[in-house]
């Protein structure tokens, strides 16, 4: 279907530039010929030599002045419609040469290129800041695809290696028909539950991006002691010791989540510990506006460059790979990441100078004070008469 062409926004302000002009000019020879030919008189010599004496003044008629007049206004108007035109067209043209920038870097985005920055210089105007803004838009979206194409290459090869692995125990099973079915089994189950695992975490990250959850009332410290509790086998296993301190804390949000946050938080620093003897302290407190967790291990000395990356999907960090049952699939701190994230707060992962991380987490405080009916304000305040100001040290 035909579509009319329309006028360019540069011959728009084109010809309004000019129409103005021509307005303008139109207007200034109207008042000419009402203030001036209109209200001259035709002159009569009789009453000038009655006024002047002996002295006659004649001139030019008004019809004569009038018929004089209108070609050259004519040719004044036609004058200032040809001006109008040609310097509306370069006004027009350099007043839009920052929107031209802009269209061009945002066809070339439209085409895949995201790198292409407009870089605008000069007086900080409108035209300026919507540069500024569009290129900001550039970096960002630029990160956020290149972070996507990572994830998801990162996310198919560590899909494609339990699928991988079960194709090869099932070849072996089919071609060595004398096998021990039980050790098979086993092997398939183990291999079944990570990639069960790691498509729960992929899926859990992504509901974290989206923030598709109902906000509620929530006590972290409860939340700590309850991942505490759940992970003490493990910690057992290893030999390293919890010490859980603090205040409860009031914030507001998934308490799922929030208590999957807590969990990857303390099994990331039992998991990447000391061989034996190591610890783990987690401890809460309540700031103005502000519910703050940290988490710190003993272990091996991190490198500070390696730091900045462990918040990336399948980024464990060679220093720290395990290589058992409890190394997870690389997206332990990314779901940490991206909850904390989704609750509006902060992560801040710092090394140890004796060796091991500490986590801090930041997520905002209550706006006001909770009602005291609130199951988690209860439950928080039996706790806390039960065990006095200090929560007991789980020692293994």
């Amino acid at each position: 279907m035909n579509r009319r062409r329309e006028l360019s926004a540069r011959w728009k302000l084109t010809l309004s530039y000019a129409g103005f002009l021509f307005l303008a000019g139109a207007l200034l020879l109207a008042l000419v010929w009402v203030f001036v030919l209109r209200w001259l008189p035709e002159a009569d010599p009789r009453a000038i030599q009655k006024a002047f004496g002996a002295v006659i003044i004649v001139g030019p008629s008004r019809s004569d002045m009038l018929r004089g007049f209108a070609p050259a206004a004519a040719i004044v108007l036609a004058f200032l419609l040809v001006f109008g035109l040609v310097g509306g067209w370069v006004l027009a043209g350099r007043m839009l040469a920052p929107l031209t920038r802009i269209a061009h870097a945002a066809r070339k985005a439209a085409k895949g290129s995201l790198s292409h920055r407009i870089a605008m210089t000069g007086p900080r105007d409108e035209f300026r800041e919507l540069a500024d803004v569009f290129d900001t838009m550039l970096e960002q979206l630029e990160s956020h695809v290149g972070e996507q194409q990572r994830f998801a290459a990162n996310a198919s090869h560590e899909l494609r290696t339990p699928l991988a692995i079960s194709r090869t125990l099932l070849d072996t099973a089919r071609n060595d028909p004398t096998r021990d079915p039980d050790e098979l089994i086993e092997r398939l189950r183990t291999v079944n539950s990570r990639a069960i695992d790691l498509t729960e975490a992929l899926l859990l990250l992504s509901r974290a991006g989206r923030r598709s959850f109902t906000r509620e009332p929530v006590d972290l410290s409860l939340l700590a002691e309850e991942a505490v509790e759940t992970l003490l086998p493990l910690a057992e296993k290893r030999r390293v010791t919890l010490d859980v301190t603090g205040e409860p804390g009031q914030t507001a949000g998934s308490p799922a989540l929030i208590l999957r946050m807590v969990t990857n938080l303390v099994q990331n620093a039992i998991v990447h510990n000391l061989p034996a003897g190591g610890t783990v302290t987690v401890h809460t407190e309540q700031r103005p506006h502000v519910c703050v967790l940290r988490v710190e291990n003993t272990g091996p000395a991190l490198p500070p460059e390696l730091v900045p990356a462990l918040t990336e999907p399948f980024q464990r960090g060679t220093e720290r790979i395990r290589a058992d049952e409890h190394a997870g699939v690389g997206l332990g701190l990314a779901i940490v990441h991206s909850i904390v994230q989704a609750h509006d707060g902060t992560l801040d992962l710092t090394p140890r100078p004796t060796g091991g991380l500490r986590a801090t987490v930041r997520l905002p405080g209550p706006s006001r004070t909770s009602p005291p009916n609130s199951i988690h304000e209860i439950a928080g305040r039996s706790s806390e008469a039960g065990r006095g100001d200090a929560r007991p040290r789980l020692v293994n």
